[in-house]
């Protein structure tokens, strides 16, 4: 170890933070620059801060590692995704559900459809990744299909996923945020409706008002075109829908995730083999390259060439470069400084509540993780909602608020790149359509200044019920 190590200042805390708001907010804002380049050498900034610390090289590359090693199951989760699309595509099982989707789902109500369908699986299931990864999956192809923008179309999906997942007694995110406060579970969820409920249908009223006065942009003759070349393509039998419920049982019953997909897309490619006459080289293939198809319609192709563990490799180099940044302003304290220096902006409840917030946002933007974004600003900021004689239900509900569901509109964070990998819509295209995810902590901070929604303590020990 080495002694000579110090603290780092206001200003060597915050200066990598600015280089890399500027690296992205410039290079990939204005100039589309790869992200993955402009993340990398905010992060060697980061480590040259770190070097002038004391820091060594061997303690910046084990803070590189730790951050990385963060990252590994979401990425291995995102691995498995791609293989269970393509497979699922192969299946018929995809192909099936745009079939029905097209049939059933208005143009003018697509967008509220798509939100409250995916609002109820996410809320049965406890998962926002698994939502989008299946149900969001059918939907965006449905959109396509109806000529629903398709930025608009995974925004309302991406939203739903997260009203549900926020809000679940099945969701990691929602058991992790009390556990950080020291807050009661299920307080903690009635408590988050004060935010979420606005939130979310603030988000319906805007896709309702959008959807009835757009233009229909595909034909009645177009979508029944696109249901006659699917017709022909795929054998359309129930039995392709077989995949769907082993995803969804191990979502509810709080199994793996990754086995679940797996063995989803095992039986995918089964099912593929044998209704759909794929070979067992051509499952495979797709597995692992995506799924290439060839229906006679260049439309319909396009929609369902996608998917393949190989493809979504690519986009885990954004996952690596930014929790590389993050590992080593970790490592070297800068993290901690930042977040100290926002918190002292606490003089009333309003402004306890407005630096929770911007603190919380700050760590998902620099960190891209939503256990961090959860875990280091609920640590700094619990013993000031006590000293406030808040309730820790307040702190938890705005972790939420400004953690869990802003991370997705992060382009370089796990949950970023997976929607937007899985969806196949850029994270900046679906964020303004994301209605819910960021006007949620707007409520929190007007309810922290004019004292609606903020519950006071009314016990010591706040995780038993009624806190």
């Amino acid at each position: 170890m080495n002694d000579e190590r110090r603290r780092p200042t206001a200003l060597e805390a915050f200066l990598p933070f600015v280089f890399m708001a500027l690296l992205v907010g410039v290079g990939y804002g204005v100039y589309r620059l790869r992200i993955e380049v402009l993340l990398i050498a905010a992060a060697a900034v980061a480590g040259l801060v770190a070097v002038r610390l004391g820091y060594t090289w061997a303690e910046l590359q084990s803070g590189i590692i730790e951050g990385i090693a963060k990252a590994l199951p979401a990425v291995l989760i995102l691995v498995c995704v791609g293989a269970l699309i393509s497979t699922w595509i192969a299946a018929g099982t995809i192909p099936l559900l745009l079939r029905l989707g097209l049939h059933t789902i208005s143009p003018r109500f697509f967008l509220v459809t798509a939100c409250v369908l995916c609002s109820f699986v996410s809320l049965f299931t406890g998962t926002s990744w698994g939502t989008v990864g299946t149900m969001g999956i059918a939907l965006i192809g449905v959109a396509a299909g109806l000529g629903v923008p398709l930025g608009a179309a995974a925004g309302a999906i991406v939203a739903g996923a997260y009203f549900g997942d926020k809000l679940s007694p099945f969701s990691d995110t929602t058991n992790l945020a009390p556990v950080a406060a020291q807050s009661n579970l299920f307080d903690h969820i009635r408590h988050m409706l004060w935010t979420t409920a606005p939130a979310w249908t603030l988000g319906l009223l805007v896709y309702l008002v959008v959807g009835l006065r757009a233009e229909p942009a595909a034909s009645p003759e177009r979508v029944a075109a696109i249901l006659d070349t699917l017709g022909d393509a795929f054998v359309m039998s129930p039995w392709v829908l077989l995949p769907l419920p082993i995803v969804f049982y191990f979502a509810v019953r709080k199994r793996p995730t990754v086995p679940g997909i797996l063995l989803a897309s095992a039986l995918a490619g089964v099912i593929a083999i044998v209704f759909q006459g794929e070979s067992i080289n051509d499952v495979a293939e797709a597995a692992v390259s995506g799924y290439v198809a060839d229906t006679g319609d260049p439309a319909v192709d396009g929609l369902l060439s996608r998917g393949g563990m190989g493809p979504m490799m690519e986009v885990t180099l954004i996952v690596f470069a930014a929790f590389s940044f993050a590992g080593i302003a970790n490592r070297a304290g800068m993290l901690d400084v930042a977040l100290g220096h926002l918190m002292r902006l606490t003089r009333t409840t309003g402004q306890l509540v407005a630096a929770t917030v911007g603190s919380t946002i700050f760590t998902a933007l620099i960190t891209g993780s939503s256990y961090l974004t959860i875990l280091l600003p609920g640590e700094l900021f619990a013993p000031a909602y006590r000293k406030r004689n808040l309730a820790a239900k307040n702190l938890s509900r705005t972790l939420e608020d400004s953690g869990t569901v802003v991370v997705p509109l992060i382009p370089w964070s796990a949950a970023g790149v997976f929607m937007a990998a899985t969806l196949d819509v850029a994270t900046l295209s679906y964020l303004p359509w994301a209605v819910m995810n960021y006007t949620g902590f707007l409520f929190a901070i007007l309810y922290g200044f004019s004292g609606i929604g903020i519950a006071a303590r009314v016990r010591e020990d706040e995780t038993l019920p009624g806190s």
